[in-house]
């Protein structure tokens, strides 16, 4: 364990520290579809044992946020259609506190470049963290709670972080979602759209 810590920690430490969050952070969700997530909480653990705090665990905050905002683009293309918003509300709403599985398969997945734009608002929110050095004193706290475990003099910098998570996903999906979506009537469902699409 204190091998792994020591190699992730230099990663984070090192001259490459941007191009390592970056490649974290873009990563990070995908990871999640395969439950091997789970293994970076010891290595957080770890880091927190070694060095007096992680800086991974902001990042994964950030990519629960990023997925939580491509859902909340999708909600607004979706305005008219009551039964998509049925799944992407609460999806929307769990994603923001830290739980992103219903947010990516529900919704995220199942249209493609919302996941897409989330992984890359996740990169840049991460990069940004990384070189200004945020680190938490503790995990388990995601998305937008996950402020709660950033240290004291760095819960400024990670504000900012979190605003760019929201942002810049939001902003990819939105756009990239205008283009892709504006044909649906109002009403139909992706499904559907799909069949009429092929058809």
């Amino acid at each position: 364990g204190a091998v792994i810590s020591d190699c992730v920690n230099a990663g984070l430490t090192s001259p490459f520290k941007g191009v390592f969050a970056g490649i974290f952070g873009f990563f990070y969700a995908p990871l999640v579809i395969t439950g091997l997530h789970h293994m970076s909480n010891a290595i957080d653990l770890q880091l927190i044992a070694d060095f007096g705090g992680t800086t991974l665990w902001p990042m994964i905050a950030l990519s629960n946020i990023a997925q939580g905002s491509a859902v909340l683009a999708m909600i607004l293309l979706q305005k008219n259609d009551a039964k998509a918003k049925e799944v992407s509300v609460p999806a929307c709403i769990s994603c923001y506190l830290g739980v992103t599985e219903p947010a990516m398969f529900g919704v995220n997945l199942k249209y493609g470049f919302p996941f897409i734009c989330a992984m890359a608002g996740s990169a840049v929110g991460a990069v940004l963290s990384v070189v200004s050095g945020i680190k938490a004193n503790a995990i388990g706290v995601g998305g937008i709670p996950g402020i709660l475990s950033i240290q004291p003099q760095f819960m400024g910098s990670f504000a900012i972080c979190m605003a760019i998570a929201f942002a810049v996903p939001f902003l990819l999906t939105a756009i990239a979602g205008k283009k892709r979506l504006q044909a649906v009537p109002a009403g139909q469902t992706a499904e559907l759209a799909e069949i009429a699409a092929v058809a």
